[in-house]
C-alpha cells in the first residue's frame, strides 16, 4: 500500500512538473515571438521611415501616396505605444496562471495580451508594405511616384506647367499696369517659335506697336493703317523702318518669351532699334546661361521667388552709365520686385542710389527713424562688434527669423559709427546678397557701395582682388545682408577676410547654423529676439500717430485693438504692416480691427495691402517645411496652448518627453534635449517671456507661445504637414455631437459648456493627451482612452480622490500626470494600484493637499518629477524633489538617501539644523547637476550651513572614494534607462557647481560667504533677521552673474534694519552687483535702505513688498540703472509718504520710470 501512496505521489509530482515546465516554455515562445516580430516591425519601419524622409512637398500633392502616408504615420503611433507597453511589462514570470482554469481567471497574461496585439500589428505593417508595392508608390530613385513620372521635356520647355503659368502671369501683370502703359508708349509681347523668322517677328512687333499705342490713347484701330504697314512689309528693309520709325517717336517695352539659344537672340537684336533711349526688353527663359549672356558681363541677379527646388524665380539686371539699368532678362520672373516698383509710381525706372555724402544718408536715417523697444539690443550689438574689434576677430554675425528686425538693428549700429566723432573705420559698406549667388557681382555690389559709382568709371578690373585689397588695408565697416547658405560663405570668406585687418564684418541671416559658421566666435554671433510686449504696443501707436495724427487707434485701449497687436508676435515688420493698414481708417477703423483680428492670418496672407510680408510668410513656410524632424513636433505641439495662456518651461518640457518628441541619447538626458529644443524656439521668438518689464538671462521659468505663430500653425491645412499632423481638436463653447471629432490631443477649454453627449461621442481610442482648462467633471475620463500618456490637470478645479483613483485605474500607460493647484487631492491611491503606472515619469502635486505618498511609488522607476517627503531612494532617475523634511524623526535616513538619487535639478530641503547638518552638506555635495536649492533653517540654527564651504573645495571623484559612513559613500548605479559608464570613467563636475538659483530662509544676522564661489549662480532668495550692524551687501556684491535677488528682511530683536548696496575699497565706490536686473525687498519692519552710484547699472525692476506694520525708506533712487530702470513696484500696505517719496526719487531719475502700486498677496 505505501509503494501505490508513493506511486501516486510520484506520478501527481511528475505531472505537475511536466505542467509546470510546458508552462515555462510555453510562456518563454510568446516572449521569443515577440521579441521575433518586433525584429521584423522595426525592419519594416526603417524602410517607411526612409521613405518619409523624401516624402516632399511635390509627393505629398498625390492623394495616393498622402493616404499612404497617413497610415504609416497612424501605424507607428500603435506600433509605438506597444512597444513601451513590451518595455515596461512586468518581468516576473506568471508561468503557475496557467494552471488557472480559463474559466476562473480573471482577466489574461499581460505576456498574452502582447503578443496578440504584437500579432495584429505585425499583420497591418505586412499590409501597409504590399499596398505600397500594389500602387507603386516608391520609385527606385527614391523621388516622385512612378506612376506618376511623365515623358522628359525638351530644354526649351523644360519648366513645369504651373511655374511657366506662374512666371507669365507676373510679367502679364506689369505689362498690362496702367503706369507701364503711361510711361511705354509702344508695347509688345512675343513669343519665339522655331525656327525664327526675322520677317514674321518685325511684323508682329509694327503691328502690337500701332495697336497698343491706339488703345491706350483711346483712338479706334484704323485697319487701313494696317494694311499701309502690311504693304511696307513687303519692301526690302520696309518693316524695319516702321519699328524704327515708331520707337523714335516713343519708348518702347518688348517681352520676348521662349528664348532658347544665342543665336536667336543676335538674330533679334539686329532686328530691333537703339536700346539707349530708356526702352526696355524683357527676355523670359528656363535658362540661366541664356538670361546671363543677354545681359552681359555687368550683371546682377536676384532670386525673388520660388515655385519648386528645381526652379528658382531670379532676375538678372544690367547697369550702364551713372548706376541706371539699361536692360533687363528673367529666367522667370519676380512679382515682388514688379509690384513694389508699380506701386511706387517708379514703372521700371531705375533703382536708387546712395547719395555722394555719406554722412547726410546717416542723418537722414535717424531724423526719420527711431527704434521702439530697442535700446537693451542695441546696447548688446554694440559690445558685440566692440567685443570683435578688441579681440582682432573679423567676423561677428547677426541672425533671427524674417521680420524681427535685424536688419534695421544693424542699420542703426552702421550709421551711429559712421557719424561718430572720431570714426574707427575708414569705408563702410552694406551688401544685399543676391540669388543665386555670384561672387563677381556680389563684389561689384560691395564696390559699388564703398565708391557710390561704378567700378567701370574706376578703372577696376577685377573686383574681387580689389575689395580683398580695400579690406585688407583699410579698417572698414561691412554688412553683408541675407547670406542664405554656408556654401555662399565658402565662396565669400576668401575674398573678404585677410590676417592682419581691422576690418569688420556683419553677416545677416536667418539661421543659427549658419550665423554660427560665419562667425570667428561664438561669443560674437547676435540673436535678435522680438519686441518686449509693452514695446510692440508702443510701436503700434507710433507708426499709427506717424501715418494719420488723427486716428483713434493711437489712444485706443479697445479690447480688440489690444487682442490684434498681440496676435502681431511681437514681429516689428508685422507689427508696422497692421498699423500702415489701419491708419488711414477713420470711420471704419473699430470695424476694420474686429474683422482684421477675427480674420488675422487670412487677410495677412492673402490681402494685397499686406505684401510687404510675403517674404516673411515665405520664409515661415520654406522653415517649416525643411524644419528639423527633431524640432517640428514641438513645434506644432505649441498650438495646443492658447496664444495668451502663460505656461511654466518644465511643464512644456517634460510633456515633450513624455510625448516622445524628446528622447534620450548618449550625450545628454531627454529632459537636457528638451531644454535645447525649448531654448532654440526661444532663440526663433516662438516661445516668449510673459508680460513682464524685465528680461533676464536666466533661464525662463515661465512661457508664452508667440500667438504669431500660434496664429500661424493653427491656421495650416493637414496637407502642409502630412507626416506629422499633430491632430489637435478642442472643446470650446457650444459644440454638437458629431462622429468627426477626433484626434491624438484634446484641449477642454474653460468656455465649453461640459456637455456630456457631446464628450461621449467623441472617438478616444487614439488619445495621447489631454489638457483640461477650467472645470474638471468625473465623466472626462473614459475606459477607450486606453493609450493616453499625458493628463495635465494643472489648476483645473473640482479633481477629487475619487477621480484620481479612476485615472488610476483606467490609464495604465500614463506618462506625465499633472494635478498641480488641484486642492481637492488629499491622497494618493495605495497599495498596488499607483504603482502599477511603470510608464509614470512625471508626476506634479504641487500645491495640492496630498502631505505623503504610498510606498507603491518607488515601482515607477522611471518618475523623474514628483513632490515626495521620504522613502524614494529607488527613483534613481528623479530630478525633482521637494520637499524632503530632514527635522522629522528618520530625517538622516532622508538625507543618505538623497546620496543615491545622483539625477535630481532641483531640490528642497526643510528642517535643516546642528544635528543633520553633517548628513545635509554631505548629501548635497554629490550632486554636480543640481540646478535650484531651497533650504529651511530651523530656528537657532543659522549657522551649521558653514560647513557646505568644507565639501564644496573638493572635487566630486575625491568625495566618491571615501569610505561608507564618512561622506558620500558607494555611487548609486545610473538609472535604467540610460546608458551605462564604463567602469574606468567617473563623474567629473564641483559640488553644486551648476547651481543657478539658491533659496535660504532662516538666516540669522550673517550670509554664508561660500554663496560667492558659485560660479553659476544667477537666483538668490534670501530670509533674513538682521539689524543695522550687519553688513551682508560685501557678499553678495561679489556674486559675479546673479541677476534676481529677493531679500526679506525681518529684525532682529526690534532693531532697525539697514541695506546699503555699495561695496566700497580703500575709501573708493566699486562697481557691483553688475548684472542684476531685479532687485525685489520684503519688509517687515523699520528698515533703510541706500545705493551706491556705482550699484545695480543694468537694473530694470525694483520691487518693494511692504508688510503690515513695517516701515521702509529708500535713498538715492536716481543712482539706480541710469540707462535701463524701467519700472519701480510697491506691493501691499504702505503709508501715502513712502509712495510720494518714490515717486519724487523716481522723477529725478534720468529715465523718469512709472511707479506701480499692487495688492499684497503674502508676506
Amino acid at each position: 500500500m505505501g509503494d501505490l501512496v508513493v506511486g501516486l505521489a510520484k506520478s501527481v509530482v511528475e505531472g505537475v512538473l511536466t505542467k509546470a515546465q510546458s508552462a515555462i516554455e510555453e510562456e518563454s515562445k510568446l516572449r521569443q515571438s515577440a521579441q521575433r516580430d518586433l525584429v521584423f516591425i522595426t525592419g519594416e519601419f526603417e524602410m517607411m521611415h526612409s521613405f518619409l524622409n523624401v516624402a516632399n512637398e511635390e509627393r505629398a500633392k498625390n492623394n495616393v501616396v498622402r493616404t499612404w502616408v497617413r497610415q504609416v504615420r497612424d501605424l507607428a503611433y500603435d506600433v509605438e505605444d506597444c512597444i513601451e507597453f513590451v518595455v515596461h511589462l512586468d518581468n516576473r514570470p506568471h508561468w503557475w496562471r496557467r494552471f488557472i482554469p480559463s474559466c476562473m481567471a480573471a482577466s489574461a497574461l499581460p505576456i498574452d495580451a502582447v503578443v496578440t496585439e504584437i500579432e495584429q500589428i505585425k499583420a497591418r505593417v505586412e499590409d501597409v508594405s504590399k499596398r505600397n508595392s500594389r500602387y507603386s508608390l516608391i520609385s527606385d530613385s527614391g523621388s516622385k511616384p512612378v506612376m506618376q513620372q511623365q515623358p522628359t521635356t525638351s530644354p526649351a520647355n523644360g519648366a513645369t506647367a504651373r511655374g511657366d503659368l506662374g512666371r507669365t502671369s507676373i510679367i502679364r501683370k506689369a505689362y498690362q499696369d496702367p503706369e507701364i502703359c503711361q510711361n511705354f508708349g509702344c508695347r509688345g509681347w512675343i513669343r519665339l517659335t522655331y525656327p525664327f523668322n526675322p520677317h514674321k517677328f518685325q511684323q508682329s512687333l509694327v503691328t502690337q506697336f500701332y495697336t497698343n499705342s491706339c488703345l491706350q490713347q483711346g483712338t479706334t484701330v484704323d485697319v487701313a493703317e494696317l494694311k499701309r504697314m502690311e504693304r511696307t512689309g513687303a519692301k526690302q528693309g520696309g518693316l524695319l523702318e516702321e519699328v524704327m520709325k515708331q520707337a523714335n517717336e516713343k519708348r518702347y517695352l518688348i517681352v520676348l518669351e521662349n528664348v532658347c539659344t544665342m543665336g536667336e537672340w543676335d538674330a533679334i537684336r539686329a532686328c530691333l532699334p537703339d536700346r539707349q533711349k530708356g526702352n526696355w526688353i524683357i527676355v523670359s527663359t528656363e535658362k540661366r546661361e541664356i538670361a546671363s549672356l543677354c545681359i552681359g558681363h555687368s550683371y546682377q541677379v536676384l532670386e525673388l521667388k520660388q515655385y519648386s527646388a528645381e526652379h528658382p524665380v531670379c532676375v538678372f539686371f544690367k547697369e550702364g552709365p551713372q548706376g541706371k539699368e539699361t536692360g533687363r532678362v528673367m529666367s522667370s520672373n519676380n512679382e515682388k520686385l514688379m509690384e513694389d516698383e508699380v506701386n511706387h509710381g517708379a514703372g521700371l525706372t531705375s533703382y536708387h542710389r546712395i547719395p555722394t555724402s555719406r554722412k547726410a544718408v546717416a542723418s537722414s536715417w535717424f531724423d526719420q527713424f527711431s527704434l521702439v523697444g530697442r535700446e537693451s539690443q542695441m546696447n548688446e550689438l554694440r559690445n558685440f562688434q566692440t567685443t570683435a574689434r578688441f579681440n582682432d576677430w573679423q567676423v561677428m554675425s547677426v541672425w533671427g527669423i524674417a521680420g524681427v528686425g535685424k536688419s534695421v538693428l544693424v542699420r542703426n549700429l552702421y550709421y551711429e559709427r559712421m557719424l561718430q566723432k572720431d570714426p574707427i573705420f575708414d569705408k563702410y559698406g552694406w551688401v544685399l546678397v543676391s540669388h543665386p549667388f555670384n561672387l563677381r557681382d556680389f563684389s561689384r555690389s560691395l564696390l559699388l557701395d564703398f565708391h557710390s559709382k561704378p567700378i567701370e568709371d574706376l578703372g577696376i578690373e577685377d573686383p574681387i582682388q580689389e575689395c580683398h585689397k580695400l579690406l585688407k588695408e583699410h579698417p572698414c565697416l561691412v554688412v553683408i545682408d541675407d547670406v542664405q547658405s554656408t556654401e555662399e560663405w565658402d565662396l565669400i570668406q576668401p575674398s573678404l577676410v585677410s590676417r592682419h585687418s581691422k576690418s569688420v564684418i556683419i553677416v545677416i541671416t536667418t539661421e543659427e547654423s549658419i550665423a554660427t559658421y560665419c562667425a570667428d566666435n561664438e561669443e560674437v554671433v547676435f540673436n535678435v529676439k522680438g519686441l518686449e510686449a509693452q514695446a510692440s504696443f508702443d510701436l503700434f501707436r507710433k507708426e499709427v500717430q506717424n501715418k494719420n495724427q488723427a486716428s483713434p487707434l493711437k489712444n485706443s485701449d479697445d479690447k480688440e485693438l489690444e487682442q490684434l497687436i498681440v496676435k502681431c508676435g511681437r514681429l516689428p515688420k508685422v507689427i508696422v504692416a497692421v498699423a500702415k493698414f489701419l491708419a488711414p481708417k477713420t470711420v471704419t477703423c473699430m470695424e476694420s480691427t474686429r474683422t482684421l483680428n477675427r480674420r488675422f492670418m487670412h487677410e495677412l496672407e492673402s490681402n494685397p495691402e499686406f505684401r510687404g510680408l510675403r517674404d516673411l510668410f515665405g520664409w515661415m513656410h520654406s522653415y517649416f517645411r525643411t524644419c528639423p524632424d527633431f524640432l517640428r513636433p514641438c513645434i506644432f505641439y505649441m498650438s495646443i496652448f492658447p496664444g495668451s495662456q502663460i505656461i511654466r518651461r518644465r511643464r512644456l518640457v517634460m510633456r515633450w518627453v513624455a510625448e516622445g518628441y524628446s528622447r534620450d541619447t548618449k550625450d545628454t538626458t531627454a529632459e537636457e534635449k528638451g531644454e535645447i529644443l525649448f531654448s532654440m524656439l526661444v532663440n526663433l521668438s516662438m516661445i516668449q517671456p510673459p508680460m513682464c518689464k524685465a528680461i533676464t538671462h536666466m533661464r525662463m521659468i515661465q512661457c508664452q507661445v508667440s500667438a504669431f505663430f500660434h496664429e500661424y500653425i493653427i491656421s495650416r491645412p493637414d496637407e502642409e504637414n502630412i507626416i506629422f499632423a499633430l491632430e489637435v481638436f478642442a472643446l470650446k463653447g457650444r459644440c454638437l455631437p458629431t462622429t468627426q471629432r477626433t484626434g491624438r490631443h484634446l484641449v477642454i477649454e474653460s468656455s465649453w459648456d461640459r456637455d456630456r453627449i457631446v464628450f461621449e461621442s467623441i472617438d478616444f481610442s487614439r488619445l495621447r493627451s489631454l489638457t483640461v482648462f477650467g472645470e474638471w467633471e468625473s465623466f472626462f475620463i473614459s475606459n477607450s482612452m486606453k493609450v493616453l500618456r499625458v493628463l495635465d490637470l494643472e489648476n483645473a478645479t473640482g479633481v477629487t480622490d475619487k477621480d484620481l483613483k479612476l485615472m488610476v485605474k483606467l490609464l495604465p500607460r500614463l506618462k506625465f500626470l499633472s494635478l498641480r493647484g488641484s486642492s481637492g487631492i488629499r491622497h494618493l491611491p495605495r497599495a498596488r494600484t499607483l504603482g502599477e503606472l511603470r510608464q509614470l515619469e512625471t508626476l506634479d502635486v504641487r500645491h495640492t493637499s496630498i502631505v505623503t505618498l504610498p510606498a507603491s511609488i518607488t515601482k515607477s522607476h522611471q518618475l523623474v518629477g514628483v513632490e515626495v517627503p521620504v522613502g524614494i531612494d529607488k527613483l534613481t532617475a528623479l530630478h525633482t524633489l521637494g520637499v524632503v523634511n530632514a527635522g522629522l524623526a528618520g530625517g538622516k535616513d532622508s538625507l543618505k538617501e538623497l546620496k543615491k538619487i545622483t539625477q535630481l535639478r532641483k531640490l528642497g530641503v526643510f528642517g535643516v539644523n546642528k544635528k543633520n547638518c553633517m548628513e545635509f552638506c554631505a548629501a548635497i555635495a554629490c550632486h554636480v547637476r543640481l540646478e535650484s536649492l531651497s533650504v529651511w533653517l530651523s530656528k537657532g540654527n543659522e549657522e551649521c550651513l558653514d560647513d557646505i564651504s568644507l565639501h564644496l573645495e573638493k572635487p566630486l571623484e575625491k568625495i566618491q572614494q571615501q569610505p561608507q559612513g564618512k561622506g558620500l559613500g558607494k555611487t548609486q548605479q545610473r538609472p535604467q534607462h540610460k546608458p551605462q559608464e564604463k567602469p574606468h570613467q567617473k563623474t567629473q563636475g564641483k559640488p553644486l557647481g551648476n547651481l543657478q538659483s539658491l533659496k535660504l530662509c532662516g538666516l540669522v544676522k550673517q550670509v554664508p560667504s561660500w554663496i560667492k564661489d558659485l560660479p553659476k549662480l544667477t537666483k538668490l532668495e534670501l530670509e533674513i533677521t538682521m539689524s543695522e550692524e550687519v553688513e551682508v551687501i560685501n557678499v553678495l556684491g561679489e556674486i559675479k552673474e546673479l541677476c534676481i535677488l529677493r531679500l526679506c528682511v525681518k529684525p532682529h530683536h526690534g532693531a532697525d534694519g539697514k541695506l546699503d548696496f555699495c561695496v566700497w575699497v580703500n575709501g573708493i565706490q566699486q562697481r557691483c552687483y553688475l548684472n542684476l536686473k531685479i532687485l525685489e525687498i520684503t519688509c517687515s519692519s523699520k528698515l533703510n535702505v541706500s545705493f551706491g552710484s556705482e550699484a545695480m547699472q543694468n537694473l530694470e525692476l525694483l520691487t518693494a513688498r511692504c508688510c503690515s506694520g513695517s516701515t521702509l525708506k529708500f535713498m538715492e533712487i536716481k543712482n539706480l540703472s541710469k540707462q535701463k530702470l524701467k519700472e519701480a513696484r510697491l506691493i501691499g500696505s504702505h503709508d501715502t509718504a513712502l509712495k510720494d517719496d518714490i515717486e519724487k526719487q523716481l522723477e529725478e531719475h534720468p529715465r523718469n520710470p512709472p511707479l506701480k502700486l499692487e495688492e499684497l498677496e503674502g508676506c
